[in-house]
Parts: structure tokens; C-alpha cells; sequence
């Protein structure tokens, strides 16, 4: 009995198809998303609830009301704060795509790499926190590394809608074409050589993020050109995957504005 539940927890994580919360359906009427319809908690129509359903209505989204206990039911996150979106499962990009986009805009590729991070909560702040910074895309592995699930797209605010993201089937061989493209590699990791704020960021680059636990594998870290570490003076020796790649966005975001 207790794997059936598990199972089925596990199998609505796994969910691309489902938006939860105010802000992430409203950010996700506000893209280009294709979106099935809007479920809306019968009798929920105060504050932003308003706005959703006049965003939708202006869109020709389909709006269906339902009792809450069915949106509770539905629920991975817990919080669906009586709306939820029904899309198409988030269509991740190329490598190559990242890399163009960044030209279009004339800026020099700034590109996040994570290597295993398995807690969508860490991803969706990590997404969330990427796009503020100005990062062009991120790069994540197929395997061993949460997708965009439910509960990344509500923890990112519907960041989401707005970050291009390569699931790869190696991370390594998407490091080698980036390099290939011209972006100079650098690895978070609290054994490195330089201090972040040692290091130059100006140019076109990429910053790798291991996993929560276990940090970059040995493999990818002997792929970066440049291994950089957080001063730290505490007792605690790790910060968590979303604060660590949190500070190192914004000293690269504020040697680019200088």
C-alpha cells in the first residue's frame, strides 16, 4: 500500500503538463505557452484571481471552475492557491539556441550548467534568480536531475516562462560545445583555486553548479577551466545548490554592469 502511494506521488512530480499558483499562471498567460485551459476554485475571485481570468478571457484561454477539493487533489505543491493551468509540457531548447540567443542580444553568452541538482525547489530558485542576473539559458542533464516539474515552476515565480533551458543527454559533451563557442568554463566548488570575487567574469561564460550533496562529479570538474569557491567563515562548510549559484550570479552580474 505504501508504494502504491509513493508511486503515485512520484508519477504527479513527474508532471510537465501542470502550472500552479497566481504568479506562475499568470506569467504563463503572459508567454507564448500554449495553455489547455485554467481551473479555476469555485467561488475564488478576489484580487489576482480577477486578473488571471481577465488575462485569459483577453486570450481565449478556456476557464473551468471546480471544487477546490479537486485542485487539492490535483496538487504537487500543496499551495495551488485555487488556480492551476493546464499547458503543453515545457519545450526545452538546444545548446546552439542558448548560444544564438545570446547574439541576438548582442551580449557575451552567460550560461548555468547544474550537474545533478535533484530538489525542484533548488531549481526553481536557481531559474528564478538566473533570469534577474541575465543569464541566456541553462543546461541541464536527462538523467539524475529534476526537470520542470510543478513545483519548480511555482518556487520559480514563472521565471520559467522566461529561461531557455537544454536538457542534454551528456553535460560534458554540452560543456565541450560550449567551449567550442567560445565561453570559458568555470566550476563552483569550495576546494578553488581563486575566490569568485578574484576571478574575471567579463567575458563569455559558463558557471557549473554540482549537486546538492556531492557538488560538481570529477569528470565534469576536470572539464572546467577554472574552479572558483564562496569566502565562508562560518562553522557550516557548504551553502545550499540555490544560495551558492544565488551569490555567484550576482558577482558575475555586477562585473558585467562594470
Amino acid at each position: 500500500m505504501r508504494n502504491n502511494k509513493e508511486n503515485s506521488v512520484k508519477e504527479k512530480a513527474l508532471r510537465e503538463d501542470l502550472i500552479e499558483g497566481r504568479n506562475a499562471v499568470l506569467e504563463a498567460l503572459k508567454s507564448n505557452r500554449t495553455i489547455e485551459y485554467i481551473l479555476i476554485a469555485s467561488g475564488n475571485t478576489t484580487g489576482s484571481i480577477n486578473k488571471i481570468i481577465a488575462v485569459a478571457r483577453e486570450n481565449k484561454v478556456v476557464i473551468k471552475e471546480v471544487d477546490r477539493k479537486k485542485l487539492d487533489s490535483m496538487s504537487v505543491t500543496g499551495s495551488h492557491q485555487g488556480v492551476m493551468a493546464i499547458v503543453t509540457p515545457y519545450k526545452y531548447c538546444e545548446v546552439e539556441d542558448i548560444i544564438e540567443y545570446a547574439k541576438d542580444k548582442n551580449e557575451k553568452p552567460f550560461v548555468l550548467v547544474l550537474d545533478e541538482i535533484e530538489d525542484p525547489h533548488n531549481l526553481g530558485s536557481i531559474i528564478r534568480t538566473a533570469e534577474i542576473c541575465g543569464v541566456h539559458g541553462i543546461v541541464i542533464p536527462k538523467r539524475r536531475n529534476v526537470g520542470v516539474t510543478p513545483i519548480v515552476y511555482k518556487t520559480s515565480a514563472g521565471a520559467i516562462e522566461h529561461m531557455k533551458i537544454a536538457k542534454v543527454s551528456n553535460i560534458n559533451n554540452a560543456i565541450d560545445k560550449l567551449k567550442e563557442n567560445g565561453l570559458w568554463i568555470y566550476g563552483a566548488d569550495m576546494h578553488g583555486e581563486n575566490y569568485c570575487f578574484q576571478s574575471d567574469f567579463s567575458g563569455a561564460i559558463a558557471l557549473v553548479i554540482g549537486s546538492e550533496g556531492k557538488g560538481i562529479s570529477n569528470l565534469t570538474k576536470n572539464k572546467c577551466d577554472v574552479l572558483v569557491k564562496i569566502p565562508m567563515v562560518g562553522q557550516i562548510t557548504s551553502l545550499n545548490a540555490s544560495v551558492a549559484a544565488g551569490i555567484l550570479m550576482y558577482e558575475i552580474l555586477k562585473q558585467k554592469m562594470e
